[in-house]
């Protein structure tokens, strides 16, 4: 009888052990950064067609951290030239992201917080978005920009966009 209550035992542990939900994993942000944004999604928000991302390193800011990708996105077809810069980086940790958000924002002040978007937000004096969501850092920049209430929000909902991918 012990022997069956032994493999009763078991055979319960194993059931509820591969059949329970588990809970839900951060999963890594993807090898190309630039598809955080598509450009697809940017020329809707911005109601004006961009070409697909011209990637290149974005350089560390500080010694020993993580390079970045630069993500520029020009007009399509139009002589006015007008660009997005997205940038992102990947660090090691989000306690790592947050105390380099945290040092950058130094540069970028006054700041004028974002609230509800990532972990934290801020636009800087530039009205560029500087987000960070978990491990991973990010920064939005309209050139030129003749900043408004209007392009404000198109810039927190493209960010939101992002954050919503991470």
């Amino acid at each position: 009888m012990a022997y069956l209550n032994k493999l009763s035992l078991i055979a319960a542990t194993f059931v509820v052990t591969t059949c329970a939900p588990h809970p839900a994993r951060a999963t890594d942000p993807p090898a190309d950064l630039c598809s955080l944004l598509p450009a697809a999604e940017l020329s809707k928000a911005l109601g004006q067609t961009y070409d697909s991302p011209e990637k290149s390193v974005a350089p560390r800011p500080f010694p020993n951290t993580a390079e970045g990708t630069d993500c520029r996105y020009k007009r399509s077809k139009d002589a006015r030239e007008r660009k997005l810069v997205f940038r992102a980086y990947v660090d090691p940790s989000p306690s790592a992201a947050a105390d380099l958000f945290a040092r950058l924002g130094k540069f970028y002040s006054p700041q004028t917080p974002v609230p509800s978007l990532g972990d934290e937000a801020y636009f800087d004096p530039a009205h560029a978005l500087h987000v960070r969501k978990g491990k991973v850092r990010f920064y939005i920049n309209l050139e030129p920009l003749n900043f408004s209430p209007a392009i404000e929000k198109q810039l927190k909902d493209l960010a939101s966009q992002v954050t919503g991918r991470l």
